[in-house]
């Protein structure tokens, strides 16, 4: 298996830049697995600037649902970056699936992979608890899906404010 790094932290504080700062300085071709979607105006331009990072001759892949398929097409020599888990999750439960009962295949797909992966998600657990089910079940979703790529990523970092913090293992 290659080395699967997790990216995690709050919304906009760098975890894409460093996903393609670490892909830009392998020698390897690269594949970028995309979940989002342009639902609106604002999710656009967050994806035109996201665009505008990426060097040129990046292979783009949009899938919003079958992640799992998604990333065991990509060619197994490139480096890969997933961007990202949170809307993967968002995605499944708007169409009515388990993100969670999904994930093994993700996991499975990123176990399999030769070259560097690099998934990006965020961290949305860490405020007030939600005052409706979709938004709990979510929140609970995504923790889930996180733990569950966490615990077979070689490195996972927080990025915060564009600094990535080395997470270990706590072992008892």
């Amino acid at each position: 298996m290659g080395s699967l790094t997790l990216l995690t932290g709050p919304v906009a504080s760098g975890k894409s830049t460093l996903a393609v700062r670490m892909a830009s300085t392998s020698d390897l071709p690269v594949t970028i697995v995309v979940t989002a979607e342009a639902g609106d105006d604002e999710m656009r331009a967050r994806i035109e600037r996201h665009r505008a990072e990426r060097p040129e001759g990046w292979t783009v892949v949009e899938e919003p649902l079958d992640l799992a398929a998604a990333i065991a097409h990509v060619d197994p020599a490139a480096f890969a970056i997933v961007d990202c888990l949170t809307l993967w999750v968002t995605n499944v439960m708007l169409g009515g699936g388990d993100p969670v009962a999904e994930v093994e295949g993700v996991v499975a797909a990123l176990a399999g992979r030769q070259a560097p992966t690099v998934v990006v998600t965020n961290e949305v657990g860490w405020g007030i608890v939600p005052v409706n089910d979709l938004a709990r079940a979510y929140r609970e979703s995504l923790g889930r899906v996180n733990r569950a790529v966490a615990d077979v990523a070689d490195r996972v970092l927080l990025v915060v404010a564009g600094r990535g913090l080395e997470l270990h293992e706590v072992t008892p």
